[in-house]
């Protein structure tokens, strides 16, 4: 008879952990992200290798103090692939992060099938945001486009 209930203790338990470490990983730590405005979101210069703002609207983004690489966001640029080639760096092995499910406009896997098909562009927007982490900007044809922050080619050596 006390073993039915050190069994249900340790299910009730190991039930709560797993409630509480998705809870953790989808909701804790996360907060919105603030832009400075007319500085929201900047883009490498390929001539001199420092970051500009580019024109964004409808910025929504998350972050969290626990890890820079939490960073996402999704915006509208009017600025056209083509100009933005011409301008600014382009990011080499662009793998945008998975983002919380509650986070709607960001949908990791979609972003990286537009970029493997060269749908979307992939730019570095700052280089060591963090330290061995940049912050890189995925854009659309019709001017949707993404930002997260992922390992720098330096840190995966």
């Amino acid at each position: 008879m006390n073993g039915k209930y050190i069994a249900g203790f340790i299910v009730i338990v190991a039930a709560i952990a797993g409630v509480a470490m998705y809870w953790l990983q989808e909701y804790a730590y996360y907060t919105p992200a603030t832009f400075q405005k007319g500085a929201e979101i900047e883009l490498t210069l390929i001539e001199s290798g420092q970051p500009e703002p580019i024109l964004v609207d409808g910025i929504e983004g998350i972050t969290a103090d626990s890890s820079p690489l939490r960073f996402r966001a999704c915006f509208h640029t009017p600025l056209s692939q083509a100009m933005l080639t011409e301008t600014y760096k382009l990011y080499e092995k662009p793998i945008p992060l998975i983002a919380p499910t509650w986070f709607g406009c960001f949908d990791a896997t979609k972003i990286g099938e537009a970029l493997e098909k060269g749908e979307a562009i992939a730019f570095l927007s700052q280089a060591n945001i963090a330290p061995e982490i940049d912050r890189v900007v995925a854009v659309f044809p019709d001017g949707r486009a993404y930002a997260w922050h992922q390992l720098s080619a330096e840190a995966e050596q």
